[in-house]
């Protein structure tokens, strides 16, 4: 009795602290017959926070964010999406969704189409015109509001699908792949309404291939693989230390491989990346470079990025396997 006792107080403070949350997941995982989607999603984004949910192509993300909007049945595991368990119908009427892949239909105009999302959401009727003209002006749509859908560019199809997604002011909005069709400026736009969507305490869910995107706007990132979350931080703790490029001649591959005990290294040929190389042993790499027989030319300190990052753990987990 008392080990039944254990695990209803557990599940009870878990539940407790899902309430505070905008997502906790508890081993999530989903199957298709033999075939393993997510084999235990763990994970936990606050309110007000932007996070960013990475992967390569086949690792889970597209199912993750299926369980959680309640579309698929999760195998085993538990998940809370605003404090309410997945599938909650009360929840989802607070969600914003923007999939990759949609179509409106190309006779209605912009207004038409936020009407329709406005009845679907649904939303008190008294407050369409206000909600429609505010996401309009948001995603710089506005003179195009009575124009119809077929005579929009990708990008303008892509601004309307976010102005979708944030109809009711929602509490979490899941956004994939919002810049794909975007040009420079529509990026920069994109970005400066996710941050305005943390500082009114919403919570924004960020799949993006555009690394560089995600490195510029998110707080926390995940990197999943293989249907499992293999590093989850800060950027600052995700892309922890410096690397170290160095331009040398004269060195052979037998030269390179004994170098590999200062850092993961990355040869370009003459240019040689040292990741993670503490920045006091910089010179005793250069000295083992000239003792080896070789010439530097150049030596730079080089920050690592998402994308570094993101390969090296995909490298890794590919070796453990």
């Amino acid at each position: 009795m008392a080990g039944v006792a254990e695990q209803t107080q557990a599940a009870v403070a878990t539940e407790t602290a899902a309430a505070t949350l905008a997502v906790k997941t508890v081993e999530l995982r989903k199957t298709f017959g033999r075939t393993v989607a997510l084999a235990g999603l763990t994970m936990t984004v606050p309110r007000g926070e932007v996070f960013g949910f990475l992967g390569p192509n086949g690792a889970g993300k597209t199912t993750a964010v299926k369980l959680l909007l309640g579309l698929l049945k999760p195998t085993s595991g538990q998940g809370w999406l605003l404090g309410r368990p997945l599938g909650d119908l009360g929840a989802r009427r607070r969600i914003g969704y923007l999939p990759e892949l949609f179509r409106y239909q190309s006779w209605l105009t912009a207004t038409e189409v936020l009407a329709l999302h406005c009845e679907l959401a649904p939303l008190p009727r008294s407050s369409w015109k206000d909600e429609i003209r505010n996401v309009l002006d948001t995603v710089g749509l506005t003179e195009r509001a009575h124009d119809r859908v077929n005579t929009f560019s990708k990008g303008m199809q892509q601004r309307l699908g976010l102005g979708a997604a944030l109809l009711g002011e929602p509490e979490l909005v899941f956004l994939d792949e919002p810049t794909s069709a975007l040009d420079p400026v529509g990026r920069h736009d994109v970005r400066e309404i996710i941050r305005g969507l943390a500082a009114r305490g919403s919570a924004v869910f960020l799949n993006s291939h555009l690394l560089s995107e995600v490195e510029q706007v998110c707080d926390r990132v995940a990197v999943v693989d293989h249907g499992r979350v293999i590093a989850e931080g800060t950027m600052n703790q995700l892309l922890g230390g410096t690397s170290v490029r160095v331009r040398a001649g004269g060195l052979t591959l037998a030269d390179k491989n004994k170098l590999a005990t200062f850092g993961r290294l990355d040869d370009e040929g003459e240019h040689l990346t040292f990741a993670g190389l503490d920045p006091d042993r910089v010179p005793e790499l250069v000295a083992t470079i000239v003792s080896l027989g070789g010439r530097v030319y150049e030596v730079a300190p080089r920050h690592q990025t998402l994308e570094d990052r993101f390969l090296q753990l995909l490298e890794d987990e590919e070796d453990k396997t």
